[in-house]
């Protein structure tokens, strides 16, 4: 049973840190795509950071290039999202999601918004108070 697990949000600051992180059950990220998203109030679903096996380039967004990094600890099957310098325009509920199959670049992923993402984790929310 293919589950993801999104935790690590909360209350931060404006310029500090946080790190998501997305737990990986039924699957490894081996050979997959993934990729963190945000969705504000109001707001499209955005994509922040997304990498694919298909030409293994990490994709950001315009507007946390510089701030957000991905990254996997592949012994714990889990991915991070790295925040940092966070803005109050960066509130929003954060989910992580995975393509079992792979088949397009991380930066299609990131820019549909998720299009042909399988899998996806319950958001985790991030409030960045000014």
């Amino acid at each position: 049973d293919v589950q993801l697990q999104a935790s690590g949000g909360g209350l931060v600051q404006a310029g500090g840190s946080l790190r998501l992180s997305c737990a990986a059950s039924g699957f490894t990220f081996d050979d997959r795509a993934i990729g963190w998203f945000r969705q504000a109030p109001g707001k499209e679903r955005e994509g922040l950071s997304c990498i694919s096996s298909i030409d293994g380039r990490t994709y950001y967004a315009d507007s946390v290039k510089g701030r957000f990094a991905i990254s996997s600890d592949n012994a714990k099957n889990t991915v991070y999202l790295s925040m940092h310098s966070l803005k109050p325009e960066d509130t929003a509920v954060y989910y992580c999601a995975v393509a079992i199959a792979g088949y397009y670049s991380g930066s299609y992923y990131c820019e549909t918004g998720g299009d042909g993402m399988d899998y996806w984790g319950e958001g985790t929310l991030v409030t960045v108070s000014s």
